[in-house]
């Protein structure tokens, strides 16, 4: 028996809803013996309710950062961590098999065909099938980014249905489309809590959110030929959201910890209020990735994780050895450069790259100064030479550790997403993944009316929005008053506000910049770290050779691969 979609052939048995069995080819051949079948399964809300949080289960996205990794944000340098290092090397070739799965759409289709036939609140049964709508258009989308054509498939597949084609990739995005808007109806803006209602489930925004990061991408120049009214239905989709309740997370005060780091040293403040809505700038986008603060006002979809239960790694992943870390996934110098200047909000004085080497090698104090004055978000986000996070350990500052196990090679590692509670408790980092949240919606509606009209007030206020939270000057609009100074500035915004977060990696490649960018990294000494070469053909990821191979070549190969 061929099979070409792993995990989708069986549809005998609830096929691992409830167990997490390993999926293998002597699974997909027979029933396992140890769960339910469907004859039995499908008589309850409660049944109904646990297929649900199966297709949840797959909503894990806690390797995200090496997205980046992929791109000219971050070096990832563990080949047998993820496949970053040899995507951004241009190495990758058709043995991978990232990013290619069917288990989440495979149970979101299991349930949609079962639900009608419980006896239960009609209203909730269909909000249960509107969230497994929402889950399978974001496995689709997932896999879209990364292959272009995949096969659509909305059904379960019986014995002899196993290879199925690849569908076009705008016949997919259609339908995501379609299913979106549909579902949005039904989905509600908030829950209320308590059985069936809980935190963290799918909503209205969530929808319209996922809608609006869609039709971004088709309406940029790799997938659109000049139509304007894509521009326009993007912006449209992200203006529904904003118009759902969604703010972004502020705090107001500081920590005694927060308190003890001098900023005094890297930025020259005109005054106490100047001091202020610099700190409270950095301090309110650091912490809105802390377990603390999960579930905040600016979260629209997030993973969700029980603390020491369900533990996720970026407290391991992202700092250096001696805080116990592997230097995973390290800031570029490139990265490091994009970070604006705090005083004028314009670009920031950076050095050349032997002139950097030759101050960091001769310990000349005036190597600091290139870090001097920087965005805050800069200072939230990478672990660079002198700076303080009292929060993390009492005096810390960071320097880089040259050689040796889990350092860094760039010079930095990244601080956000690092969360400094759990490192103080010696626990795993339990704060949940955001995957969706207002700040991108802001950007993309930003960005979405530039292209479509122009600069006006609506893109000026979307953009100063996000600046102004995180303790930046407004826009100057008398510099960036055209649509294409405009565009490179929001293009730069969506970098280092959404740093780490999954989205470089298709942003650089809807803009059609990836040639540009993906070039060989350095280190702060200018010494080589890794050679990387962009081929067109990586646009799209290789399909795994593993399922042509299955399918008797009725799937094909990407171009070039």
């Amino acid at each position: 028996m061929k099979r070409s979609i792993k995990y989708l052939t069986y549809t005998g048995a609830l096929a691992g809803l409830l167990l997490t069995t390993a999926c293998n080819d002597d699974f997909l051949e027979r029933p396992p013996q140890n769960q339910i079948s469907d004859a039995t399964f499908w008589k309850t809300k409660d049944d109904l309710s646990k297929a649900l949080n199966a297709v949840y289960s797959q909503l894990t996205r806690e390797d995200i950062i090496y997205d980046d990794g992929s791109t000219d944000n971050a070096y990832a340098q563990y080949p047998w961590e993820s496949t970053a290092t040899v995507v951004s090397a241009g190495t990758i070739n058709t043995n991978s098999n990232a990013g290619w799965g069917y288990t989440g759409i495979r149970r979101a289709n299991q349930l949609l065909e079962n639900a009608d036939k419980i006896e239960m609140d009609a209203d909730l049964r269909e909000r249960f099938k509107a969230e497994a709508r929402f889950l399978r258009a974001w496995f689709y989308w997932d896999m879209v980014v990364r292959f272009g054509d995949v096969p659509l498939v909305t059904s379960t597949l019986g014995a002899g249905e196993e290879d199925v084609p690849r569908t076009p990739r705008t016949d997919v995005v259609n339908f995501l489309l379609a299913e979106l808007s549909e579902i949005a109806e039904t989905l509600p803006v908030v829950y209320g809590g308590g059985d069936s209602s809980e935190k963290g489930r799918v909503t209205k925004g969530a929808a319209l959110a996922l809608k609006a990061r869609i039709l971004l991408n088709e309406a940029s120049p790799r997938f659109n030929a000049g139509d304007a009214s894509k521009w326009k239905a993007a912006a449209d989709a992200a203006q529904e959201v904003m118009g759902l309740g969604y703010t972004l997370f502020k705090v107001n005060e500081e920590t005694d910890k927060d308190l003890e780091d001098n900023y005094a040293t890297w930025v020259d403040f005109a005054g106490e209020e100047d001091e202020k809505r610099f700190r409270l700038g950095l301090r309110s986008y650091e912490k809105l990735f802390q377990q603390q603060y999960e579930g905040n006002s600016e979260v629209i979809l997030d993973h969700q994780f029980i603390m020491q239960v369900d533990p996720q790694w970026n407290n391991t992943y992202l700092p250096p050895s001696v805080l116990n870390g592997w230097s995973s996934v390290t800031p570029t110098q490139d990265l490091v450069n994009a970070y604006s200047n705090f005083k004028t909000g314009g670009p920031a004085n950076i050095l050349d790259p032997q002139v950097r080497a030759d101050l960091y090698l001769s310990e000349d104090p005036a190597f600091a100064n290139e870090y001097k004055n920087r965005d805050p978000r800069f200072y939230a986000s990478i672990m660079f030479n002198g700076n303080p996070w009292n929060a993390l350990e009492d005096d810390y500052t960071f320097t880089w550790q040259i050689g040796g196990s889990n350092n860094s090679q760039t010079g930095y590692n990244f601080r956000k997403l690092v969360d400094p509670q759990a490192h103080r408790e010696n626990i795993a980092n339990h704060a949940n993944i955001i995957l969706l949240r207002y700040a991108e919606v802001l950007l993309s509606y930003a960005e979405a009316m530039n292209e479509y009209s122009g600069p006006d007030a609506t893109v000026y206020a979307a953009l100063n929005e996000v600046r102004q939270r995180a303790g930046m000057p407004p826009v100057d609009e008398a510099v960036y008053n055209s649509k294409e100074s405009l565009r490179e500035l929001i293009r730069n915004e969506r970098r280092i506000e959404l740093a780490l977060e999954g989205q470089r990696y298709m942003d650089i490649r809807r803009w059609e910049i990836a040639p540009e960018v993906m070039g060989t990294i350095y280190d702060i000494r200018n010494k080589l770290v890794q050679t990387r070469t962009w081929y067109d053909k990586l646009y799209l990821m290789p399909v795994p050779q593993s399922q042509i191979d299955l399918s008797d070549q009725i799937l094909t190969q990407n171009p070039g691969y």
